[in-house]
């Protein structure tokens, strides 16, 4: 009998543990974040044409009133930057429409545009504004975005190849920060 089998045979002999070799800790990596943030703005400012100043651009008008999921789609690929596709975006305006609360979705699209220039929540909250003029939000928006130096018409990395290109399109500045 093995002075280390106390006759279970079940028992084996006990082992220390390997050693292992102390690695450095690595720094934590940043996450990228892709989605705008939310500006700290001291005075929000006006928002560049009126909520009901359609026919300000009539092409935008049109094609809101016939298809306003293209409008929104083109929308919100600017707002997020790129992450949210056009079509991603009109197909799931198009599917809440035939539900009867799309403007549950457009609505959140609005309060980050505004954040994203430090716009003023205006002429009311944006729940209601989508709900009760719908099709005017959604045109004031993009005109919004053209004002700002965008055209959502072309998508987020045709605007992007314009700016790197020095095109005649300034890249748009967000609010960040305190304004004065």
């Amino acid at each position: 009998m093995c002075p280390n089998n106390s006759g279970n045979p079940r028992s084996t002999p006990s082992k220390a543990p390997p050693a292992v070799a102390e690695l450095p800790p690595y720094p934590p990596q940043p996450i990228p974040n892709f989605a705008p943030t939310a500006p700290v703005v001291s005075k929000p400012s006006d928002w560049s044409t009126g909520l009901c100043s359609c026919c300000e651009d009539i092409s935008s008008c049109i094609t809101t009133c016939c298809c306003p999921c293209i409008t929104f789609g083109q929308n919100a690929e600017i707002i997020d930057r790129g992450t949210t596709s056009c079509v991603g975006a009109g197909l799931v305006y198009y599917l809440l429409a035939h539900a009867c609360c799309s403007c549950l979705y457009t609505c959140t699209y609005r309060k980050k545009l505004r954040s994203l220039f430090g716009l003023k929540e205006e002429p009311c909250a944006d729940f209601f504004v989508h709900c009760c003029c719908h099709f005017c939000a959604i045109c004031q928006e993009y005109r919004e975005l053209q004002s700002q130096g965008f055209d959502p018409s072309v998508g987020w990395l045709a605007n992007v190849d314009r700016w790197n290109r020095g095109g005649a399109m300034a890249p748009p500045t967000f609010a960040t920060g305190m304004a004065r």
